[in-house]
């Protein structure tokens, strides 16, 4: 069975580009909201997202939305913590592709680590 985890280096998430996501007022409370738009630099990326080491400069003090954690999913998106798992997986999967495409180096490399079959690529 596939299992979620965060790949180091990899940093699609941080990818923060409000136009890719325009549900954010849906699940941000207005002052993530207001931290999560004075996040995103003129690129789009997290400014906190060192592009040359692809690590967060924040990322132990990171704001709840930058979290994959079962209380946070569940109160942002409403997503039970026995489906975490799963959801986790496919937004992952579909934020990698969007960013560096589907069949990139990134999405191979998170595919691998949570243990699912590369000939689904």
């Amino acid at each position: 069975m596939a299992q979620w985890q965060c790949v180091r280096q990899c940093g699609a998430c941080c990818h923060l580009d409000p136009r890719d996501r325009p549900d954010l007022e849906q699940y941000l409370q207005p002052e993530e909201m207001a931290l999560y738009l004075s996040m995103v630099g003129p690129d789009g990326w997290c400014i906190n997202f060192d592009h040359s080491t692809r690590l967060c400069n924040i990322y132990d003090d990171r704001p709840r939305f930058c979290r994959v954690q079962p209380e946070t999913f569940e109160t942002m998106f409403g997503v039970p913590k026995e489906d975490l798992n799963d959801f986790a997986i496919a937004c992952c999967e579909e934020q990698i592709e969007g960013v560096y495409g589907d069949r990139s180096l990134e999405q191979i490399r998170f595919r691998q680590a949570v243990g699912l079959m590369l000939e689904d690529l």
